[in-house]
This record gives C-alpha cells, sequence and structure tokens, in this order.
C-alpha cells in the first residue's frame, strides 16, 4: 500500500509541476504505475475471494463472483487494449508531425478506456472492495491529465500551423482550422468516443461478439452494483478436510447426499463424512482420551489438507478415495459397537447434532 501511495504522490506532482521536470523519469514511473497498480487489484480482489465464476456457478463460504461477464470479457479487454495504445501513441509522437485528426482518435480511445475503468470501480463498489481499484484508476487519470498537458503545450510550442496539407475542401479546411486550437482537442475527442466505439464493437461482432456485449458485460453478474442476476445462495463448508470432500469433489465420486448443518452453517453431507463423524461420537463416548488425542490430530492436520484440495476438484476426488479403507473401517467399528450403528449415522449433521468433522 505505501508503494501504491507512493506512486500516486508522484504521479500528482506529475500532473501539477512543469512537465519538464520529470521528462527523463515520466516513461519508467507511468510504466511501473501500471504494472505495480495491476498486481495491487490482483492480490486484492484474490484476498476476497472475488472472480470465481458467472453469476451461475454454486460458490462457497465468503467467495464472490466474476464482477465482469465471462462473454463480454474481450469487448472490455480491447477497448482498453486501445486506449493503451493510443495512449502510447499520443505519447510517442509528436503532435505536430500527426495529423490533429489522429490526436484526436488517440484522445478518444483513452477516453473510452478511462470510461470503462470507471464503470469498473462503480461495479466493484457495491461490497465496498473497490479502494484498491479507484486509487489505480486514479493515477491513470492523472497520467491521462499529465498527458494532454504535455501534448498541448507541444503543440503551441510551434507558434504557426500550416492547413494547406490537410487538402483543399473547405468543409475539411475549416474543420482542421478548428482543430488547430489544441484546447479544443479534449472536447472534440469526446465527440469522437461513441463512433469509435461503435466501430470496435462492429468489428468484434464479426468475430462472434454480441452487440450489447458491452452492457451484458456489467448485468450479466450477481452481488454487483449492476448486476441484473440472483446467484445461487453460497453454501458453507467446513475447512476440515472430510467436509471440503464432499462439498468439492465431481458429484459422481464424492456422492453427496443432502444439506446437512454445522456450527449453524449449511454444510453438505455424503455418506463418508456421516460414517466418521459418527465414528467419532463412538470413541469419544467410549474412550474420551483416545479422542482427544486423534481430535487434536485431525484439527492438526485437516486444515492444511483442506486449504489445499478445496479449489481442487480432481484432489477431492482422490482424497475420497484414499478415506474409502477407513469409511469401511469406521463402519465395521460402528456395526460392532453400536446396537442400531444405521441411526447414529444417519442423524449426523441435522439440527442439534454433535457434529465433529
Amino acid at each position: 500500500m505505501l508503494l501504491g501511495t507512493a506512486f500516486t504522490l508522484v504521479n500528482f506532482l506529475g500532473m501539477i509541476r512543469n512537465s519538464d521536470e520529470y521528462k527523463d523519469s515520466r516513461p519508467f514511473v507511468w510504466i511501473a504505475t501500471l504494472i505495480v497498480g495491476r498486481i495491487y487489484v490482483f492480490l486484492w480482489l484474490a484476498y476476497f475471494n472475488v472472480g470465481m465464476g458467472d453469476w451461475n456457478v454454486q460458490l462457497y463460504n465468503d467467495e464472490l463472483h466474476d464482477y465482469i461477464w465471462s462473454g463480454g470479457w474481450i469487448t472490455i479487454k480491447v477497448i482498453y487494449i486501445i486506449g493503451l495504445i493510443g495512449g502510447i501513441i499520443l505519447f510517442k509522437r509528436d503532435v505536430n508531425k500527426t495529423p490533429p485528426l489522429v490526436t484526436v482518435l488517440c484522445i478518444a480511445s483513452m477516453y473510452l478506456a478511462l470510461g470503462v475503468l470507471v464503470v469498473q470501480c462503480i461495479q466493484m463498489n457495491k461490497n465496498g472492495i473497490a479502494a484498491m481499484c479507484f486509487l489505480y484508476v486514479l493515477n491513470i487519470f492523472m497520467m491521462a491529465i499529465t498527458l494532454l498537458k504535455i501534448k498541448i503545450q507541444e503543440w503551441y510550442s510551434v507558434k504557426e500551423h500550416s492547413v494547406e496539407n490537410y487538402g483543399k475542401n473547405a468543409f475539411i479546411i475549416k474543420m482542421n482550422k478548428f482543430l488547430m486550437k489544441a484546447w479544443a482537442w479534449p472536447i472534440v475527442a469526446i465527440l469522437f468516443m461513441m463512433p469509435l466505439l461503435g466501430i470496435i464493437i462492429a468489428v468484434l461482432v464479426l468475430f462472434g461478439q454480441e452487440p450489447d456485449a458491452i452492457v451484458k458485460a456489467w448485468t450479466e453478474t450477481a452481488d454487483w452494483t449492476f448486476s441484473q442476476r440472483v446467484a445461487p445462495q453460497n453454501l458453507y463448508y467446513d475447512e476440515h478436510y472430510l467436509c471440503t470432500v464432499a462439498a468439492g469433489g465431481h458429484r459422481k465420486i464424492v456422492k453427496p447426499l443432502r444439506m446437512g448443518e454445522r456450527h449453524g452453517h449449511k454444510v453438505i453431507v455424503n455418506r463418508q463424512l456421516m460414517i466418521a463423524n459418527a465414528f467419532e461420537n463412538v470413541l469419544e463416548e467410549k474412550t474420551p482420551k483416545m479422542h482427544r488425542v486423534i481430535r487434536n490430530f485431525y484439527d492438526k492436520y485437516g486444515f492444511p489438507i483442506a486449504d489445499y484440495i478445496r479449489t481442487n476438484k480432481v484432489a477431492c476426488d482422490i482424497t475420497y478415495i484414499v478415506m474409502k479403507p477407513l469409511e469401511w473401517l469406521f463402519l465395521i467399528v460402528l456395526y460392532l459397537v453400536d446396537v442400531n450403528p444405521e441411526n447414529r449415522i444417519v442423524v449426523q449433521y441435522m439440527h442439534r447434532s454433535t457434529d465433529k468433522q
């Protein structure tokens, strides 16, 4: 966070002070801002478990769905890339040797990218986790303002600009006379935003994107500001690995049976989990000292195992299969010591059950 604040301060000073003071260091600072800022946003979203799938994907615990619909990601990314390309062209080329209309189109492409970034921040703000995104976008805005300031100064550093090279058509000459006023470029660029966006969408449609993908990218989501979909309610699963296996493995393999309850949370229950929990009930009743030893061992190693396998269905499947011999052993013990073993098994993880796994 300190590094992000430092970049913000440097970009702010570069925006308000004489542009020549930071001429040599500016490319490095801007590139570093984009890279470091993007890494910060990625880590920030990962910390809050954002981006676990489209709105219709079943999530668990505190996970959040993607804030952009997967079918609209291409449109959004293309706008970002075109905006970046426009900024690079504007930065690299001497505006006095570039047709003013090209300069205006570059500014318009930057506007589109900035607009999408603002929408993204508003989209994420519903869950109160957009702080890092806002900081990142603030820096990009300051960079864009600085770039416009530099190019306008660069244009006015040349005293006279001829319109003869732009054709003999009266309308073209008149338009170029207006474009000779560099202060008007940011305003004219606003007028070119929608035509440029229309061209981008038309080209993307030819490659299979939906015409309204730029809108659906935000609305075909759940959990967020512009979301129009209602996602399945998040399910809770315990962090111990048997609960994780029941919730996280492929249904055909781990065979979930029903919803259960653990510590006031809904959990997915399969027979292996119920048998293991019933076996622990027997241990707790018959040999409490041994139960404490086994419980402590399970608590020590259950959490890291669950953390490793919980996002990997194949790992959950393998764990389920590896646990099968133990499941059979637990079942044999239950049938040896309990008069009604199936009754004990079936009530596990029901309301008020003394579940442990």
